[in-house]
């Protein structure tokens, strides 16, 4: 204990108790084991107290490391099951694009094979007509061959 601690502890002692005490009573020694014991405390305390925050802090570490590793997981999942819908909605609208493109070419093809299978008829029609053109005029050649 410091003189002026000592001093003002006597006065203190004095006047609440009117007692007069000296420097050498073993009050004074209480006094100061007293306060010994209360700044030892007070140091195991602190001590503790530092002790306990590192825990908490480490545990905060790993709360925080932990939480980042299930938000990963949970952002990946997330992104995976966002691209196999995205893939799979593309690969909808591709079949559907190829449905319907696949109807319209054969809605043009049927437009068209009409009229060709018309056309292949004219030229049917027209062979056969270039074929009795040619028996005829042969015909006629051979006809007129033999009547001179």
């Amino acid at each position: 204990m410091r003189d002026d601690q000592i001093e003002s502890l006597i006065r203190e002692i004095a006047t609440k108790h009117g007692i007069a005490v000296g420097r050498d009573d073993p009050i004074l020694i209480l006094q100061t084991i007293n306060n010994r014991l209360l700044q030892d405390g007070a140091k195991a305390q602190q001590d503790m107290l530092d002790q306990f925050k590192k825990e908490l802090e480490a545990l905060a570490m790993r709360w925080s490391e932990d939480a980042k590793n299930k938000a990963e997981r949970i952002v990946n999942a997330s992104l995976n099951a966002s691209k196999e819908s995205m893939e799979n909605m593309m690969a909808q609208g591709a079949r559907d694009t190829i449905k319907s493109v696949r109807t319209e070419i054969e809605s043009s093809l049927n437009r068209i094979n009409g009229p060709i299978r018309d056309a292949k008829k004219i030229a049917i029609m027209n062979v056969i007509a270039g074929s009795m053109t040619i028996i005829a005029v042969t015909a006629f050649i051979a006809f007129t061959v033999w009547i001179k």
